[in-house]
């Protein structure tokens, strides 16, 4: 299909739930202006498939194979692709809200959104308009900000996926001497009991 004969908004779905893409595409293919013209199960996949297709909005989810959602988005933007981003997640965590805003998203969303209002969020993304659910919004500025660096968050990500503290520094390539300091300053911000406690509420929050 040529752009000529799409509806006046082109979408691309990011998700890996066969499932959510086919009811996400049914429920926006029903609008009269909004029309799904790809869709992609990974992380990894969107921006050869956002280069291919040229979308107006992609809708992209979080927790996806490859890479997640936020850093698909970022590889988006940083590629200064026309395509606008928004984030439709099950998981409406604050610390998320933050990062995906950081990347260049501008529309975040939960996916039990009711679908008339989903549909305008993405019109008004389209148009280059930021929205976010308001909820998230708000807990998001109740929350604080993200207390982790950068490097600390990379250990903690490593932590949350299992191994010991040598496969953790092997997996980020740094000294086990200096992956140790890193979770003790991160158990320390985040006032957990241990390393396990730490990515747990880390990923709560968001921050990872």
């Amino acid at each position: 299909m040529n752009a000529a004969q799409r509806k006046a908004v082109s979408l691309i779905l990011a998700d890996d739930q066969d499932l959510v893409r086919g009811g996400l595409t049914a429920l926006l293919n029903l609008e009269p202006d909004l029309e799904v013209v790809a869709q992609v199960g990974r992380g990894d996949h969107l921006l050869a498939a956002v280069r291919e297709h040229t979308p107006d909005v992609a809708l992209v989810d979080i927790e996806m194979p490859g890479v997640d959602g936020i850093e698909a988005v970022r590889q988006v933007v940083e590629a200064k692709l026309p395509t606008k981003c928004m984030i439709v997640t099950t998981f409406g965590r604050p610390g998320y809200l933050r990062r995906a805003m950081s990347a260049g998203a501008l529309g975040f969303v939960v996916k039990d959104t009711p679908a008339e209002q989903l549909a305008a969020m993405v019109r008004k993304v389209a148009a280059g308009q930021r929205v976010v659910d308001p909820a998230l919004a708000a807990d998001s500025l109740a929350g604080g900000i993200n207390p982790l660096t950068e490097r600390e968050q990379e250990v903690l990500r490593a932590t949350a996926r299992g191994g010991s503290v040598k496969a953790i520094a092997a997996h980020v390539h740094l000294s086990t001497g200096t992956v140790r300091n890193h979770l003790s300053a991160a158990i320390g911000k985040t006032d957990a009991e241990n390393r396990h406690d730490a990515a747990r509420r880390a990923l709560n929050n968001g921050w990872i």
